[in-house]
Protein backbone atom coordinates (compact mmCIF):
# COMPACT_ATOMS: atom_id res chain seq x y z
CA UNK A 1 0.00 0.00 0.00
CA UNK A 2 1.44 3.66 -1.26
CA UNK A 3 2.38 5.85 2.20
CA UNK A 4 1.64 9.58 1.61
CA UNK A 5 3.54 12.09 4.01
CA UNK A 6 1.60 14.76 5.30
CA UNK A 7 1.78 17.62 7.73
CA UNK A 8 -1.15 19.21 9.57
CA UNK A 9 -1.59 22.89 11.22
CA UNK A 10 -3.49 22.96 15.11
CA UNK A 11 -3.69 26.30 14.93
CA UNK A 12 -4.46 27.86 17.84
CA UNK A 13 -5.47 31.14 18.86
CA UNK A 14 -6.62 32.69 22.46
CA UNK A 15 -9.55 35.10 22.55
CA UNK A 16 -9.38 38.19 24.99
CA UNK A 17 -11.31 36.41 27.99
CA UNK A 18 -8.39 34.08 27.26
CA UNK A 19 -10.75 30.94 25.68
CA UNK A 20 -9.13 29.19 23.58
CA UNK A 21 -9.90 28.01 19.74
CA UNK A 22 -8.84 25.92 16.86
CA UNK A 23 -8.99 26.28 13.26
CA UNK A 24 -10.39 23.79 11.34
CA UNK A 25 -11.26 23.93 7.17
CA UNK A 26 -13.75 21.50 5.32
CA UNK A 27 -12.35 20.15 1.90
CA UNK A 28 -13.00 21.87 -1.22
CA UNK A 29 -12.01 19.24 -3.74
CA UNK A 30 -11.02 15.52 -4.23
CA UNK A 31 -11.73 12.55 -2.51
CA UNK A 32 -12.49 13.84 0.42
CA UNK A 33 -14.56 16.74 -0.43
CA UNK A 34 -16.77 18.39 2.04
CA UNK A 35 -14.48 16.46 5.20
CA UNK A 36 -13.61 18.78 8.07
CA UNK A 37 -9.30 18.32 8.76
CA UNK A 38 -6.84 20.56 9.94
CA UNK A 39 -4.93 22.29 7.10
CA UNK A 40 -1.55 21.07 5.69
CA UNK A 41 -0.58 19.09 2.71
CA UNK A 42 2.18 16.73 1.45
CA UNK A 43 5.62 17.13 2.69
CA UNK A 44 7.99 17.64 -0.97
CA UNK A 45 11.15 15.86 -1.63
CA UNK A 46 13.59 17.78 0.30
CA UNK A 47 11.49 19.62 3.02
CA UNK A 48 11.19 19.31 6.46
CA UNK A 49 7.77 18.52 7.88
CA UNK A 50 8.20 22.70 9.61
CA UNK A 51 8.72 24.11 5.94
CA UNK A 52 6.33 21.65 4.65
CA UNK A 53 3.55 23.07 6.97
CA UNK A 54 4.57 26.62 6.54
CA UNK A 55 4.62 26.40 2.76
CA UNK A 56 1.53 24.73 2.56
CA UNK A 57 -0.52 27.31 4.95
CA UNK A 58 1.22 30.01 2.94
CA UNK A 59 -0.44 28.60 -0.11
CA UNK A 60 -3.62 27.34 1.15
CA UNK A 61 -4.49 30.08 3.59
CA UNK A 62 -2.75 32.93 2.28
CA UNK A 63 -1.23 33.37 5.66
CA UNK A 64 2.34 32.81 7.74
CA UNK A 65 2.64 30.49 10.53
CA UNK A 66 4.70 30.05 13.38
CA UNK A 67 5.22 25.61 13.59
CA UNK A 68 5.49 24.98 16.96
CA UNK A 69 6.45 21.35 18.66
CA UNK A 70 5.12 18.40 17.15
CA UNK A 71 1.27 17.49 19.05
CA UNK A 72 1.92 13.56 17.10
CA UNK A 73 2.54 11.46 14.10
CA UNK A 74 -0.93 10.09 12.62
CA UNK A 75 -0.68 6.33 10.82
CA UNK A 76 -4.02 5.87 9.37
CA UNK A 77 -4.93 3.31 6.89
CA UNK A 78 -7.46 4.21 4.11
CA UNK A 79 -8.82 2.12 1.52
CA UNK A 80 -6.15 2.88 -1.31
CA UNK A 81 -3.36 4.47 0.83
CA UNK A 82 -1.52 4.66 4.00
CA UNK A 83 -1.66 8.20 6.04
CA UNK A 84 1.23 9.36 7.76
CA UNK A 85 0.30 12.52 9.16
CA UNK A 86 2.82 14.84 11.61
CA UNK A 87 -0.09 17.23 13.70
CA UNK A 88 1.95 20.52 15.05
CA UNK A 89 1.37 23.03 17.28
CA UNK A 90 0.95 26.37 15.48
CA UNK A 91 0.08 29.95 15.29
CA UNK A 92 -1.12 32.61 12.97
CA UNK A 93 1.76 35.31 12.77
CA UNK A 94 0.17 37.32 9.60
CA UNK A 95 -2.20 36.92 7.28
CA UNK A 96 -5.90 36.48 7.69
CA UNK A 97 -6.37 32.75 6.74
CA UNK A 98 -8.08 33.16 3.36
CA UNK A 99 -9.59 30.14 1.70
CA UNK A 100 -8.00 29.64 -1.48
CA UNK A 101 -8.55 25.82 -1.60
CA UNK A 102 -11.21 24.90 0.90
CA UNK A 103 -15.08 25.08 0.98
CA UNK A 104 -15.43 26.50 4.90
CA UNK A 105 -13.48 27.17 8.01
CA UNK A 106 -14.29 27.32 11.42
CA UNK A 107 -12.73 28.44 14.64
CA UNK A 108 -13.79 25.56 17.20
CA UNK A 109 -14.01 25.65 20.89
CA UNK A 110 -13.46 22.70 23.21
CA UNK A 111 -17.39 22.43 23.38
CA UNK A 112 -17.66 22.19 19.60
CA UNK A 113 -14.61 20.36 18.41
CA UNK A 114 -17.13 17.47 17.39
CA UNK A 115 -19.41 19.41 15.93
CA UNK A 116 -17.99 19.24 12.67
CA UNK A 117 -17.78 15.73 9.83
CA UNK A 118 -13.95 15.18 10.23
CA UNK A 119 -11.90 13.08 8.11
CA UNK A 120 -11.09 9.46 9.92
CA UNK A 121 -7.36 10.45 10.32
CA UNK A 122 -8.66 13.73 11.85
CA UNK A 123 -10.48 12.01 14.56
CA UNK A 124 -7.68 10.48 15.80
CA UNK A 125 -6.28 13.88 17.20
CA UNK A 126 -9.09 15.16 18.39
CA UNK A 127 -7.83 14.15 21.67
CA UNK A 128 -5.07 15.56 21.96
CA UNK A 129 -6.26 18.92 20.33
CA UNK A 130 -8.85 19.36 23.26
CA UNK A 131 -6.15 18.85 25.94
CA UNK A 132 -4.69 22.41 24.37
CA UNK A 133 -8.22 23.78 23.94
Amino acid sequence: MKTVNVVAAIIIRKDSNGKKYVFATQRGYGEFKDGWEFPGGKIESGETPQAALAREIREELATQISVGEKIATIEYDYPTFHLSMECFACEVVSGKLELLEHENADWLTKENLYSVNWLPADITILDAVEELL
